[in-house]
């Protein structure tokens, strides 16, 4: 459930098919996103999964899978 979640808020930020979002898809290059896009995605998904995510561990986060994991091991 958690992916489903974050695979269609990622597919909504960048106007892309949920389809297309997979565990695999890298941000930086998959999603073309720059430093704005996360810093926005980050928000989005704090405010979707009612979290903060630590920002010490955003250099960390560098798949949809990563962000998976992060939400599901800090919930």
């Amino acid at each position: 459930m958690v992916f489903e979640k974050v695979q269609s808020i990622v597919a909504d930020k960048f106007s892309m098919d949920p389809s297309e979002v997979t565990l695999e898809s890298e941000i930086e290059k998959d999603l073309k996103a720059d430093s704005i896009d996360m810093a926005d995605l980050i928000m989005d998904l704090e405010d979707a999964f009612d979290m903060q995510i630590e920002e010490d561990k955003l250099a960390e986060i560098k798949t949809v899978g990563d962000i998976v994991r992060y939400i599901e091991d800090n919930q």
